[in-house]
């Protein structure tokens, strides 16, 4: 049976934006554009800017939230690199750029001691914190930023201060240290939550090329800006606010706009508070929207995770009691106003998050135990243990529906962030 001349025998499609389809005509096979009839030049190069500046596959291999954070991110980008231009101009002029006065010697020196002290605090930062950039990517972006911001305020104001300025450099190369790692982790975490198809290194490399146009725009600019501000410390200053503030509150929105679909600390205390008060289960944009991005300096009684056995139990008879209707592989104490977690070598990602629910229940009701109530105990009228106990007890019955409402909700339960420590610990449930 022939092929009806004109019918459409196949169509294929790249990605989601370009769609073609193949027509018999006249016996041979024809390739044709579908839908595009009268297209404009100007959609081949959005095409053209979308596959040199955009992971490929866009949008479906990225997270949704994926454009709108790289619009602030880019924003911050470009805000930085003027700032960063005007501490540069300052560095310069205190080193000595310009003063016959000054020693190429003494310039090297100072140069040295700044790169110097920052390696150091390079190292220091990523060994005390690196743990805690996965799980706190948020905030310790955020916090990057901020300290980028005052390393280079720092900057500008050294040429001001001569017998302090290599003193006030080394410090701000301690900060520019921290910023470099705090900054490239949790860019990295947040790529790894960007990606879709496992496509982290594009995600990476087309972030790199989204940068560097920003920084070839701020170099333009900047070159329009150094004769205007040269020898004019009021204008600098006021330029250095002006892109210091647009810079802070494009990294708080772009933050902000990060929608994280795996557990933390916070987010599953979040999510955790609002089923025990009404039994509904917070999306994760609605989780994230209530996640803190800012370090919080109130009082709580903090949890720890992973931690020694001897940091639950100090007895036989208080590990009787961590094992007091327990049957999982964790055991959870209060040691110092701390709530400590020891988790066992089989315990599962399942485990660990009923584990933290627990933990944060407990936390809860030490840090605020009449306004928090979630259940009709009163912990201030219990021992520690007791509390520990009623979180078994709480847990036994609500957790399963929790963990299902959770995971209908669009959370991914397979994997965590949150800061488990690396102590395992096997004990004996039975004596004999």
């Amino acid at each position: 049976m022939e092929t009806p001349v004109g019918v459409v025998l196949a169509t294929e499609r790249y990605g989601s934006a370009q769609f073609w389809k193949y027509i018999e005509r006249d016996g041979e096979l024809e390739r044709k554009k579908d839908g595009t009839e009268g297209e404009s030049g100007a959609n081949s190069v959005v095409g053209l800017f979308k596959s040199v500046f955009l992971p490929q596959g866009y949008p479906e291999s990225v997270s949704d939230d994926y454009l709108q954070y790289q619009f602030w991110d880019t924003v911050q980008a470009f805000s930085s690199s003027l700032s960063g231009t005007l501490a540069t101009q300052a560095s310069l002029k205190g080193v000595g750029v310009g003063n016959q006065a000054a020693t190429v010697a003494g310039a090297t020196i100072t140069w040295l001691l700044r790169d110097g002290t920052g390696m150091l605090g390079r190292i220091l930062f990523a060994w005390r914190k690196g743990s805690k950039l996965d799980s706190e990517a948020k905030k310790w972006r955020l916090f990057a930023d901020v300290l980028n911001d005052i390393a280079m305020f720092m900057e500008i104001l050294a040429p001001y201060f001569p017998a302090f300025f290599t003193l006030i450099v080394c410090t701000a190369g301690i900060f520019k240290s921290i910023v470099g790692v705090a900054g490239g982790a949790t860019r990295a975490a947040l790529t790894v939550h960007q990606a879709r198809r496992d496509n982290m290194a594009d995600i990476s490399a087309k972030d790199g090329s989204q940068e560097t146009l920003v920084n070839l725009a701020g170099l333009l600019v900047s070159l329009i800006l150094i004769p205007l501000v040269t020898d004019n410390p009021g204008l600098t200053l006021s330029l250095f606010f002006l892109f210091t503030i647009l810079h802070l509150f494009s990294n708080y929105k772009a933050v902000r706009s990060v929608v994280m679909e795996t557990f933390n600390e916070a987010r599953i205390s979040i999510v955790l508070q609002q089923y025990l008060t009404d039994k509904r289960i917070l999306s994760p944009l609605e989780a994230n929207r209530r996640e803190p991005v800012f370090f919080q300096w109130r009082k709580t009684t903090s949890i720890k995770l992973g931690v020694r056995l001897q940091d639950v139990v100090q007895s036989p008879e208080e590990l009787k009691l961590a094992l007091k209707g327990n049957s999982l592989p964790f055991l959870l104490g209060i040691r110092n106003g701390c709530v400590c977690v020891c988790l066992g070598a089989e315990a599962s990602v399942h485990d660990e998050i009923r584990a933290v629910c627990q933990a944060v229940w407990v936390s809860d009701m030490l840090s605020c135990p009449v306004s928090k109530q979630t259940t009709n105990i009163k912990p201030k009228q219990h021992g520690f243990w007791e509390m520990v106990h009623e979180s078994h007890r709480l847990m036994d019955e609500k957790f399963n529906p929790f963990l299902k409402g959770v995971e209908a909700a669009g959370w991914d339960t397979k994997r965590t962030l949150l800061d488990w420590d690396e102590w395992r610990v096997a004990w004996k449930t039975k004596r004999s």
